[in-house]
C-alpha cells in the first residue's frame, strides 16, 4: 500500500516538469519571435542599403520628391527615396516598411575628390610668378602661371623654407579659374528667394529643431538682427534681407543661413552654412567644423558698388569649403581675407582676391584668381609669407561639394542625420 507521502512526490514531480516544459515552449516561442524580428530588420536594412545606392548612383532631379519603389515585387514591403539639395549638399532620406515595421534613413552626400584636378595651389596666368618669403611651405601639386615661383626679400625677411619652393609637381595654370558647377549654382540662387508670406515662421526664442525627415522649415528673421541664447539644428534655413548678427552663445548644427550680411562674434562654434550677398565677418576664435560652409554669392550685376567680402578673424578655424561667387564681375573683386594664424581644413575659392596674413595655415587645395599681402607701408600681389599650404595633410576622408570643380562623380555619405 502506497504511502500518502508518494502521492505528494508525483504531484511536485510533475509540477517541476510541467514547468520545464512551459519554460521550453517559452524560450522556443521568444527564439521564434527574435528571428522573425531579427529577420525582418535585416530584410530592412537590405532594402535601405539598396535605396542608398540608387541614391548615391542617381545624379539627376528624378528623386527630389518622394517617390515609391517595391524592390521584391511585394505590395507589403516597399521603400520611399527622395532625394534635395541642401546648400553645396545633398540629403538623401529613405524609408523602408513592411506591414507595421518601418526603418529609417537619413544622411548628407558629397562627391569624392578627383585627383587629377585636385591641387594645393591653382594661381591664374596673369603673366606674374608667385613670390615666397619667410617660413611659406607650400606641398602638394600646383598649377601656376608660365612665369613660375620665386623667393623674395620682404618685409626684412628672406626665404627660409625648402629649397624645393612647392614639395610636388607644377603644372601650367589658365587665364581663368575652373568654374564652379553651373547647375549647384542656380540651386544655390534659390535660397536668396524671399520667402512667401503664407510660408514665413517668426524666430522661436530659444531656437528650434527638425528632422531632415520632415519638409525644410524657413525662418524669418524680420525684425531680428541679432541671433543669441538660442539653439537651432537640423532642417532649417534662417532668412534675413538684412545685416544679420550671430553671438557665440548660439548653437548652429547642421542648418543654412541666408542674409545680405553676417557677421559672426568672437568665440562661435558650431557647423553650419552661411551665405551672404554683401559681406561675411567671422571673428577671433571661431571654429566651423566639418562640414562647413562660408560663402559670398552675388547671381545679380550691380548689387552694391562695394566689393564682397569674406573675413576671418585671428586664431579662427574652418572645416569645409570658403567661396566666392559673382555672376558678372564687378568694378572691385570679391575678397577673402584670412587673419593671423587661422586655420583651414578643406578648400578656398576665391574668384577674385585672397587676402593672407602671416601664420596662415592651409590645410587642403586654394584656387585663387590672385594672392595679396598686405604689409606695414603698402600692398604686394602674389605673394605669400610665412604661410602654409599643405595639401598632405588634409584627411583622406574628406569628401568635396558636387559645386567644387575638384569634385569628382563618385558620392558617398557625408555624415548621418537625424
Amino acid at each position: 500500500m502506497l504511502k500518502a507521502s508518494s502521492l505528494y512526490m508525483v504531484i511536485i514531480i510533475a509540477l517541476v516538469i510541467s514547468l520545464i516544459c512551459s519554460a521550453l515552449i517559452s524560450a522556443a516561442y521568444f527564439y521564434r519571435a527574435q528571428y522573425q524580428l531579427h529577420f525582418q530588420y535585416d530584410r530592412l536594412m537590405n532594402n535601405c542599403n539598396s535605396g542608398i545606392q540608387i541614391l548615391l548612383n542617381n545624379s539627376d532631379s528624378s528623386y527630389r520628391e518622394p517617390q515609391a519603389l517595391s524592390l521584391s515585387g511585394n505590395p507589403t514591403d516597399s521603400i520611399i527615396l527622395q532625394k534635395y539639395p541642401w546648400g553645396i549638399f545633398d540629403i538623401g532620406v529613405i524609408k523602408t516598411f513592411s506591414h507595421r515595421d518601418t526603418l529609417w534613413r537619413v544622411f548628407s552626400i558629397a562627391n569624392q575628390v578627383d585627383s587629377s584636378k585636385w591641387s594645393s595651389v591653382y594661381l591664374i596666368d596673369e603673366d606674374r610668378p608667385l613670390s615666397l618669403s619667410g617660413k611659406t611651405s607650400i606641398r602638394g601639386d600646383a598649377r601656376l602661371p608660365k612665369a613660375g615661383v620665386k623667393t623674395a626679400y620682404l618685409d626684412n625677411q628672406s626665404y627660409t623654407g625648402d629649397k624645393q619652393l612647392v614639395k610636388g609637381h607644377i603644372f601650367d595654370s589658365d587665364r581663368q579659374l575652373p568654374p564652379l558647377a553651373g547647375p549647384r549654382l542656380e540651386l544655390i540662387k534659390r535660397l536668396f528667394r524671399q520667402p512667401s508670406e503664407t510660408g514665413r515662421r517668426p524666430a522661436p526664442s530659444a531656437g528650434t529643431t527638425r528632422s531632415f525627415r520632415l519638409p525644410t522649415r524657413v525662418i524669418r528673421l524680420d525684425d531680428l538682427t541679432t541671433l543669441q541664447n538660442a539653439s537651432f539644428s537640423g532642417n532649417l534655413i534662417l532668412y534675413s534681407d538684412t545685416t544679420l548678427s550671430i553671438d557665440s552663445t548660439v548653437s548652429l548644427q547642421d542648418v543654412i543661413v541666408v542674409a545680405k550680411s553676417i557677421q559672426v562674434k568672437s568665440g562661435f562654434h558650431g557647423h553650419c552654412q552661411l551665405y551672404a550677398t554683401d559681406s561675411l565677418s567671422v571673428g577671433s576664435n571661431c571654429h566651423f567644423t566639418y562640414p562647413s560652409c562660408l560663402a559670398l554669392f552675388r547671381s545679380t550685376a550691380g548689387v552694391t558698388d562695394l566689393p564682397g567680402r569674406i573675413s576671418l578673424g585671428g586664431h579662427s578655424s574652418v572645416e569645409g569649403l570658403i567661396f566666392t561667387y559673382e555672376k558678372q564681375t564687378g568694378k572691385l573683386p570679391p575678397i577673402i581675407s584670412l587673419a593671423k594664424n587661422t586655420m583651414v581644413s578643406g578648400q578656398i575659392y576665391s574668384q577674385g582676391i585672397l587676402s593672407l596674413k602671416e601664420g596662415v595655415n592651409i590645410q587642403g587645395g586654394v584656387m585663387t584668381s590672385r594672392f595679396l599681402y598686405a604689409s606695414s607701408i603698402t600692398l604686394y600681389e602674389n605673394y605669400l609669407v610665412n604661410t602654409r599650404i599643405d595639401l598632405t595633410t588634409l584627411s583622406r576622408y574628406y569628401l568635396s561639394s558636387p559645386l567644387s570643380p575638384s569634385a569628382g562623380a563618385t558620392q558617398h555619405i557625408l555624415q548621418w542625420l537625424k
